[in-house]
């Protein structure tokens, strides 16, 4: 199997567009570059499509790599014969690979081993051949000093026997499909409570059986975290009885042979002591594996949703850090997000100096001509946004509570030292706060995603795997925005596509010793930023006030001959086509179709004209808690409240309320009927009316419903 047939049988595209793919991807294009700026060439992929392709394509070349391993491994041992070898080349998993590969892997002496030394692999044999009348006659040749008596040789040709059935491929791929369908998922307790202080979390595993194709990922991932935590053993198993017929069917032809049972004995061995340990780490895995990326896909998906929350802009900003015995730790940032001043201030108990920060506050506002206010909603984020509610605001002063999940991570970081070497933590957090209310895809680029608190069991799956899968949402959101060349920090540069740490740092140096970008064209000068560098990335940077107004756009600079000539053929200059609607809607794309450049492309370059360097996010909008609930003894079931989504699972959402327990609506209370998928009802940063269903103060529990 080719590698277009490899993926196309698994991706269900054109074949054409997966060609094309594939040969970009060889290329070195990265998805964002692929998806927005070769369309014509993929036949209008998005960027799943080409994520999807690529992945099939490493996956294959790691089929390849193996299967040249195997070949080259079995030739060593003068075992490769054609049929084995064309059997390996058409093998489409890595599992049908490694079970052609079985007999002739390298182990330790076995009981096979053994029994073969002891010159029984003759009578093994015959037992196979089923055609001798009698036996317990054909046996006695095979005693010897070794094999003193019938039953050592009935034994020791069982366990060549086993070995045969475990490698026969047939028997295998059998065995497979029975744990396929009936494989059962059994747990047993360990531990006690008092015996491991994680114990408590995993009691409802104590005796758990499931089948194990319908459990759920973070189920699993919950009982694979409590099994490493040494709190259960968990097994995997199927009938035992069917297991059997399933291998007795076959191996044994001739049911009235004189050596039937010796011959079960065989079957019997083989799947207790090799099939059933085999076959119950090869579901572990695969069950782990599935989980790992049902997982993955939702701390992926939250993510994205995370970083393409609503953005305030560029506003001035004051932040705080609110908290009770350290007072409020406060920044004040310019539209860029520079920080301007920093202090502290103390309106909560014990010192509640509640004149002298609000005095503090109404100063600082007008001396830095604030137009927001930011307070991070950790400790004492409700009562500080009472306080600052009390403080009397000029009317365009706007107060937003900001997820703070990170902030400290941030403030901690070499990032953060490098950006503030003269700030302590304290102030390097109230910063983060600050500009994630700003715009929280730049700031949160600088954190690693996992501290963002978005996820289940993200401790728990592939770190490998979700690294890789994180860098890739935080590439496409990154690169689905833009990014402003004179203002991105390394890290938001690092993410654009084609660019990369290296490069970012170079840029980086480039505009300190230049001041400032004036046209994409300038970013050829930079160190080691070549044409394939400038190509990938160019479309996605920004120049503001740019020599060539496209450079603010989304357009490629490949394509700018195109605005040129639809600008002259309208009597205009280029820049004065740019936002005119009025000419832009008279324009056929059909009439500028040339060479590469085909529908899809231009339609995406007349829409980018139409607003160009649109960010597609929603505008930052004002979100209050209900002024009554400030901690989870104020809770009463029945009680309805305004909430937002901080985080989605596979089982439900959990809800912030204003107090800092979160709250959670079960899958089962996300609506009136069956749901499958709770991203179809709710998604992160949503805004919701909640019910409280219950409240259990001792165990910090919140159960929610959104059914009235």
């Amino acid at each position: 199997m080719n590698v277009q047939d490899y993926i196309q049988s698994r991706a269900q595209l054109p074949a054409k567009s997966i060609q094309n793919t594939i040969a970009l991807l060889e290329a070195d294009a990265t998805i964002p570059f692929i998806s927005r700026y070769r369309k014509e060439a993929t036949g209008n992929l998005d960027e799943v499509a080409v994520e999807k392709i690529a992945l099939l394509l490493n996956s294959f070349n790691e089929l390849e790599k193996r299967k040249t391993a195997v070949l080259k491994a079995i030739k060593t041992q003068n075992e490769l014969t054609e049929a084995l070898a064309e059997k390996i080349d058409k093998a489409t998993t890595l599992t049908e690979v490694e079970d052609l590969y079985l007999p002739f892997k390298k182990k330790r002496k076995t009981k096979a081993d053994v029994a073969r030394e002891a010159s029984l692999e003759p009578l093994a044999k015959i037992l196979m051949a089923q055609n001798t009348p009698n036996i317990d006659l054909s046996v006695k040749q095979f005693l010897s000093e070794k094999v003193k008596t019938k039953e050592d040789a009935y034994s020791g040709a069982g366990h060549i026997i086993a070995e045969w059935i475990n490698e026969n491929t047939y028997v295998r791929n059998s065995l497979r499909r029975l744990y396929a369908r009936k494989a059962q998922l059994i747990t047993k307790w360990v531990k006690t409570e008092e015996a491991h202080p994680e114990a408590s979390k995993f009691t409802q595993f104590e005796k758990w059986e499931e089948p194990l194709k319908r459990i759920p990922s973070h189920r699993f991932l919950a009982i694979h975290r409590a099994e490493k935590l040494g709190i259960i053993k968990l097994k995997i198993e199927v009938d035992k009885s069917e297991a059997l017929n399933l291998i007795e069917k076959a191996v044994i032809k001739n049911p009235g042979f004189s050596g039937v049972k010796y011959l079960k004995d065989g079957i019997e061995d083989a799947f207790t002591r090799l099939l059933k340990k085999s076959f119950a780490t090869e579901f572990l895995n695969e069950a782990k594996e599935k989980a790992d990326e049902d997982a993955i896909a939702v701390f992926a998906s939250n993510l994205e949703q995370l970083l393409m929350e609503a953005p305030l802009g560029s506003k001035r900003i004051l932040a705080l850090d609110p908290g009770f015995k350290s007072g409020c730790k406060l920044v004040c940032l310019d539209e860029q997000g520079n920080l301007l001043h920093n202090e502290a201030i103390f309106p909560h108990p014990p010192q509640k100096k509640i004149d002298a920060a609000a005095a503090k506050i109404k100063s600082l506002v007008n001396a830095y001509k604030i137009e927001a206010i930011a307070i991070g909603n950790g400790t004492a984020a409700r009562e500080t946004e009472q306080f600052i509610k009390n403080v009397y605001l000029p009317r365009e002063v706007v107060v937003f509570t900001v997820n703070e999940a990170g902030a400290s991570v941030y403030s901690a970081s070499k990032i953060a030292r490098d950006e503030f070497p003269n700030y302590d933590v304290t102030v390097r957090g109230a910063v983060s706060i600050g500009r994630r209310l700003s715009d929280p895809l730049a700031e949160l680029v600088k954190i690693d995603p996992k501290s963002i608190g978005v996820g289940q069991y993200q401790h728990e799956v592939d770190q490998t795997k979700l690294k890789e899968k994180l860098d890739v949402v935080v590439m496409r959101c990154v690169n689905k925005i833009g990014v402003n060349l004179n203002t991105a920090s390394k890290e938001l540069l690092s993410y654009v596509s084609g660019i990369g740490p290296g490069l970012a740092q170079n840029i980086l140096d480039y505009r300190k010793e230049n001041k400032r970008f004036t046209s994409r064209k300038e970013l050829l000068k930079v160190p080691r930023l070549g044409e394939k560098a400038f190509e990938q990335s160019a479309g996605f940077l920004r120049i503001k006030n740019a020599i060539n107004p496209l450079d603010n756009s989304a357009v490629h600079p490949e394509s700018y001959f195109i605005v040129e000539k639809m600008a002259k053929n309208n009597t205009l200059k280029p820049e004065k086509l740019i936002g005119n609607t009025e000419v832009l809607e008279k324009i056929k794309p059909e009439d500028y179709i040339s060479g590469s450049l085909g529908l899809p492309s231009l339609k995406d370059i007349l829409g980018e004209l139409k607003k160009p360097g649109a960010d597609p996010r929603a505008k930052k909008k004002p979100f209050s808690f209900d002024p009554s609930v400030k901690s989870i003894a104020d809770l009463k079931p029945g009680m309805k409240l305004p909430g937002i989504v901080n985080n989605i699972t596979n089982f439900g959402c959990f809800v912030d309320i204003g107090i800092k327990e979160s709250g959670l609506i079960h899958i089962s209370k996300l609506a009136n009927e069956f749901i499958s998928d709770v991203n179809s009802v709710v998604k992160l940063n949503q805004e919701l009316e909640v019910t409280v269903l219950s409240v259990d103060e001792e165990k910090k529990r919140v159960q929610l419903s959104l059914i009235d």
